[in-house]
């Protein structure tokens, strides 16, 4: 009952907690796919790439929900589209375009928001503010969780095709490959999105990553790596949350810390590959 005593006597809390959940079953399905798709650094590269759009909605309206939303959407997709392009007219490859891109919309972000603003907007856009999330905020997250789901829903199986053959997938059709890549993209970029209202876009790529490569150590087949990925965020989300409450942590580094701290259990007792587990299944093997 103690654990759930800040959630029950606090709106703000549970607004938090909301928020949390609905990144957590969204954005964590699209990280295992970004996992399977080797294209894990490409979220954090996307994560940062939103800001200059964001810092553009944010000179232009302040701290507006929808300015900043806007702008990060319009900047991620435009990263995301020219890295492609890049990459694909050039001898460069993807993960080295996405770096160079995202490297620059770093730069060209922070010295937006601080052409205005002060430290303190520089760090509310840079590190969120969980415990701060208003009503609009929420709706716009749940909002984007909600079509999120929907859309891996219709296009799950060839995402799935994509991932292991992605040359069956184009062999069945010329544009099935690059509009799947380009829906797939679009949902990374929106979760990002709404993960930078309340996470912050250094923080929101860790309640999306950590989770789905912690799922990793649990299980095998795609469907339960999913379903462990948003039981792992749903977790961190919560004592994330209550550590931050009663041990006066920063919310959205202490949500992502615990997610980190699962990761690394995972790592060490995981059934499928953890170190410990391993090391100990050797042992018991050599002795019979």
């Amino acid at each position: 009952m103690t654990l759930l005593q800040p959630f029950i006597e606090f709106a703000f809390m549970r607004r938090a907690l909301v928020a949390c959940i609905a990144l957590s079953l969204s954005a964590t399905p699209l990280g295992v796919f970004l996992l399977l798709r080797r294209m894990s650094l490409v979220g954090d590269a996307l994560s940062h790439a939103v800001l200059p759009g964001a810092a553009i909605g944010y000179l232009i309206s302040g701290l507006s929900l929808v300015a900043m939303g806007i702008g990060g959407i319009i900047a991620g997709l435009s990263v995301a589209l020219l890295s492609g392009a890049v990459s694909r007219y050039t001898p460069l490859r993807e993960d080295a375009s996405f770096a160079g891109f995202y490297l620059g919309s770093l730069a060209l972000g922070v010295t937006l928001v601080s052409l205005r603003g002060s430290s303190v907007d520089l760090l509310h856009v840079l590190f969120g503010s969980l415990l701060a999330v208003d009503n609009p905020s929420l709706l716009l997250v749940s909002a984007i969780a909600s079509v999120t789901l929907l859309a891996l829903a219709l296009i799950y199986r060839p995402l799935v095709i994509d991932a292991f053959d992605p040359a069956f997938l184009r062999a069945q059709s010329r544009w099935a490959a690059p509009l799947v890549h380009a829906l797939f993209l679009i949902l990374v970029v929106t979760n990002l999105v709404a993960g930078f209202q309340v996470l912050g876009t250094l923080m929101c790529v860790g309640l999306m990553m950590l989770p789905a490569a912690a799922s990793r150590f649990w299980r095998k087949e795609l469907p339960g790596m999913i379903g462990i990925a948003m039981i792992l965020g749903l977790i961190a989300s919560f004592s994330g949350l209550s550590a931050s409450f009663y041990l006066a942590l920063p919310a959205g580094p202490a949500v992502v810390l615990c997610a980190a701290l699962l990761f690394f259990i995972s790592i060490l007792v995981g059934p499928c590959g953890g170190i410990l587990r391993a090391r100990f299944f050797t042992v018991d093997k050599e002795k019979r």
